[in-house]
């Protein structure tokens, strides 16, 4: 398979998950066009920040995560989605907005007043940036992804439920169009890159280590804040 090679030099952030303090830290150290594989939120301790810091740089490219995806859904239907977006980080994330006395076995009621308190907290601007975040970013042959791809399609006719949650094919079957898939999503003890594929998620918000990739012709290097 030929190596990556970007239209230009790439800095590749993986899962954020509320580590704002991280995020800090890696937005410093960037020198050239760079990308986010969404999951900005849950888990960690901050979310908040590491949403407002984001839409606040406008030259970051943003991609959506499940988690996000998770959010927006609780947004449009609390009663519905709030138990599981809480039980997988959203607890964490409300509490970031100062949003509180919610569970994830609370009742339609308590869950559309958090709903409500969240929306406020928010702001629409913050609300319509997050709806505005776009599934996939390419670049050469290199594609960036939250989850992963279906690798018997092209990257721009990918189904969205593949790029956000993954697809099975995805970690075991080749892409024959010779484009390299990078993504978080799936954690990793070590940053890896091999079969066309490339994996920045080491876990930030558990373990401390923020991975960031970058790519320029023909070469990978993987950088970690901590």
């Amino acid at each position: 398979m030929s190596p990556p090679i970007p239209d230009e030099p790439l800095l590749i952030i993986g899962d954020i998950h509320g580590r704002a303090d991280l995020l800090s830290k890696a937005l410093k150290q960037r020198h050239c066009k760079t990308v986010l594989v969404g999951d900005y939120i849950d888990r960690g301790e901050d979310s908040a920040t590491v949403l407002r810091t984001l839409m606040q740089t406008p030259d970051l490219i943003c991609l959506i995560g499940n988690h996000e995806e998770m959010l927006l859904a609780f947004l449009s239907d609390p009663a519905r989605h709030g138990p599981r977006w809480l039980r997988y980080g959203g607890l964490q994330t409300l509490a970031s907005f100062g949003v509180s006395g919610t569970m994830e076995t609370s009742p339609a009621p308590q869950m559309e007043k958090a709903r409500d308190q969240l929306v406020a907290a928010m702001g629409p601007d913050l609300i319509a940036w997050l709806r505005a975040l776009p599934s996939f970013w390419q670049s050469g042959n290199v594609a960036v992804v939250h989850a992963g791809a279906d690798p018997a399609v092209a990257i721009d006719a990918q189904d969205t439920q593949a790029l956000r949650w993954g697809h099975p094919d995805f970690e075991t079957k080749p892409r024959e169009d010779g484009v390299w898939v990078v993504h978080g999503h799936t954690i990793v003890d070590a940053p890896v890159a091999q079969a066309g594929r490339i994996n920045v998620d080491t876990g930030a918000y558990a373990t401390g280590r923020l991975t960031t990739a970058v790519i320029s012709s023909g070469d990978v290097q993987f950088e970690t804040t901590t």
